[in-house]
């Protein structure tokens, strides 16, 4: 995809991984746009880079996505990149969930990981495919190819947005809709809560890493030991698996 002079929509785009993808792309040339369900979050970013627009969004609900779309298209009609970012993280026992009466927090999560970047890009799509050149970056997760055990909805979730995106492509081969899979490694942020990735990749040597793979025109791009999940074999993915859930599983017990 061309990285200067597009029009670009980061969902969750006010913190983590998505502000650090802001940033560059503020940088490379391009209007950019993100939305977030926390409006104090979304002003320290306005506040970090003045140029940026913010619209406050809860994607897990269904007529907050029709209407950030309309408010998008409407008002930047020249809108032709998608960023799929916003995702959420629960680590849990599953013997220990509440799954009577606590089951929204689980619907949230699979709500905002893979129902709403699906509705988005059908939204898009649609928008997009007569306008020219566009694209679709889904934001996928090395756990969509070797999950953590301790996250079992959303390494679950990206693996569905996986399959789902893998889709997309064929789907759209023959418009001029770029469809795009980044699977980041565990990264520095806030996701699943403060203080849970500490020991990982920092987001703005993820995002430069994934800008290398965009001007080289990959389609899917992974970093660091993402990398490698990719392409594990399911004799590797087993072993990894339950190495990492044994190196992790004090964290639910």
């Amino acid at each position: 995809m061309k990285l200067s002079g597009n029009t670009i929509l980061i969902t969750g785009g006010g913190s983590g991984i998505g502000l650090a993808f802001a940033e560059h792309f503020i940088n490379e040339g391009n209007q950019v746009i993100v939305c977030g369900r926390r409006d104090d979050v979304l002003l320290k970013a306005k506040e970090k880079f003045p140029d940026i627009i913010t619209r406050v969004c809860d994607l897990t609900v269904e007529s907050d996505r029709i209407a950030l779309f309309e408010w998008v298209t409407t008002n930047y009609p020249k809108v032709n990149v998608l960023v799929n970012n916003a995702g959420i993280q629960l680590r849990f026992n599953v013997l220990k969930a509440d799954a009577k009466d606590g089951w929204d927090q689980f619907s949230k999560e699979i709500t905002a990981n893979v129902e709403a970047p699906i509705h988005l890009s059908l939204l898009f799509a649609q928008f997009f495919a007569p306008a020219g050149e566009a694209a679709i970056i889904n934001v996928t997760s090395g756990l969509a190819f070797a999950p953590l055990a301790i996250a079992p909805i959303y390494s679950a979730t990206k693996s569905a947005l996986h399959s789902f995106t893998m889709s997309l492509r064929h789907q759209l081969s023959a418009t001029s809709i770029e469809v795009i899979e980044v699977a980041p490694p565990v990264v520095n942020t806030d996701l699943g809560g403060t203080g849970l990735h500490t020991q990982g990749e920092p987001a703005d040597a993820f995002v430069e890493g994934i800008f290398k793979g965009l001007k080289e025109g990959k389609t899917e791009i992974a970093y660091g030991d993402s990398v490698n999940r990719l392409r594990m074999s399911r004799d590797e993915i087993d072993k990894f698996t339950a190495q990492v859930y044994n190196a992790t599983k004090t964290a639910i017990e």
